[in-house]
């Protein structure tokens, strides 16, 4: 999840839980409120009861006509009882059905004069009333219909309207995140252009002294830095292979007409002979370095040409055969491949040729038969070129490490060689967008393929 996404996801549910906490808290303050007015409505009915009781001359003929001209004040069916002091019922606005009440309610507000309960249905407020030297129980119940009416709507209100802030919160948290780190986003683009060769290239700096600005003046003084470690090395490794170049190109040269003097002892021509591959060996390492300093992923696409592969092959084994005349290849090409492939690949030709006589090398050095079979396989979706020689294979152990720098496996001892090859050849394999892996499919069979997405 994107830092846009995750802020604006968390403020928009910080926003949603105190908004909702919000919506809870006026919720339960308009339900006591609702409370409180109807518990004072209960309150004056009682009252204003009471004050007719005591104004009255003959209380149970007026009462029906009292009850019925103050209609207007009655709650949502509301129910009167009244009782004497011998706790006998002497009025009731339930008519026509026989009425009921609850004596242990009467006991209670012997003790407590005032009773109010909000938890039945419908609710109760219960007084004992003094009146004119008299007690009277007087017992009202009635329904919050309204109240609970508003309460219902108000909860609609409050849920819909959560829903809706949620739902826009969320929006426009995006929105303005967007906007926000909209700099950052510019910022992370110019960074991602950057290269090993554009370090010089430095990304635009805001006026404004943000952290954005701050970050990107941070990251121009390490590209700056960062460059010139770069070019040091980089200047190092192409003036060093440069300067090697001479003398090892002198000495090539001097071995050569040494050994064809002619006038040399076995033992002494063997030697000149193994003192020829090692320089030989030198200066093809050396002319490896060279061509890695000029090239990286990011600018030898901008050099690619057609290659025809076959081509490669067999100018690679041809450099190869010079100093391994006893090397043979058997070249072929897999009956999957279909009559109409063209063996071409995108790529820099000097590179590919640096990785195929490596292989052919390895086929030349470690093989028992001095031959190598090479087998060309050409899909719709890449080209594989199986480069297979016999001799004693890698252990399992060793194959995951055998593409890294100055690795050396078991069945290379006593034979000379500086661990780098199997190294260049899959870096350039990765500057070209190809693959390399090792497999032994037999014993005694060593097979590298060469995988090239088309």
């Amino acid at each position: 999840m994107s830092l846009k996404r995750k802020i604006a996801l968390n403020l928009s549910i910080a926003f949603s839980l105190l908004f909702g906490i919000v919506m809870a808290v006026i919720y339960m303050s308009f339900n006591d409120f609702r409370k409180d007015e109807f518990k004072e409505r209960f309150r004056q009915r009682l009252e204003f009861t009471s004050h007719f009781i005591a104004k009255s001359k003959d209380f149970e003929e007026e009462a029906p006509v009292f009850f019925n001209e103050n209609s207007d004040n009655i709650l949502l069916n509301e129910t009167i009882l009244i009782f004497n002091a011998n706790k006998e019922l002497i009025y009731s606005t339930i008519k026509d059905r026989n009425v009921t009440w609850d004596n242990a309610l009467l006991k209670e507000l012997d003790e407590k004069k005032v009773i109010y309960s909000e938890k039945t249905v419908p609710e109760i407020y219960a007084a004992l009333k003094k009146i004119n030297g008299e007690n009277y129980y007087i017992l009202t119940s009635a329904y919050d219909t309204n109240g609970n009416s508003k309460l219902a709507y108000l909860k609609y209100l409050l849920i819909t309207a959560y829903v809706m802030s949620t739902l826009l919160i969320g929006f426009f948290s995006y929105y303005f995140m967007g906007q926000f780190l909209k700099p950052l986003e510019d910022l992370n683009q110019e960074i991602s252009e950057v290269t090993a060769h554009k370090l010089t290239t430095e990304v635009p700096v805001g006026e404004s002294n943000d952290e954005i600005s701050v970050l990107a003046r941070s990251f121009n003084t390490m590209i700056k830095r960062l460059d010139d470690v770069f070019q040091s090395q980089k200047d190092f490794t192409a003036s060093a292979s440069h300067e090697i170049r001479t003398p090892i190109t002198r000495m090539a040269f001097q071995l050569e007409n040494l050994i064809k003097l002619g006038q040399h002892s076995l033992e002494t021509l063997t030697s000149l002979q193994q003192i020829q591959r090692d320089v030989y060996q030198l200066s093809d390492l050396t002319n490896s370095l060279l061509l890695l300093t000029k090239f990286d992923k990011e600018n030898i696409q901008s050099i690619y040409e057609e290659v025809r592969i076959d081509e490669v092959i067999f100018e690679s084994f041809e450099a190869v055969e010079k100093s391994y005349p006893k090397l043979k290849m058997d070249f072929l090409i897999s009956e999957k491949t279909s009559e109409n492939a063209l063996l071409t690949i995108n790529g820099v030709q000097s590179l590919l040729d640096i990785v195929f006589i490596n292989l052919f090398k390895n086929a030349a050095v470690y093989s028992d038969d001095t031959e190598v079979d090479v087998l060309i396989t050409e899909t719709e979706n890449e080209l594989i070129v199986d480069v297979i020689s016999h001799g004693n294979t890698i252990p399992k152990e060793e194959q995951p490490k055998l593409f890294e720098a100055f690795m050396r496996g078991n069945n290379s001892q006593n034979i000379s060689g500086s661990g780098l090859g199997l190294r260049i050849v899959k870096r350039i394999l990765e500057y070209h967008g190809a693959d390399i892996t090792y497999t032994s499919p037999g014993d005694l069979l060593n097979k590298f393929s060469v995988i090239f997405n088309k």
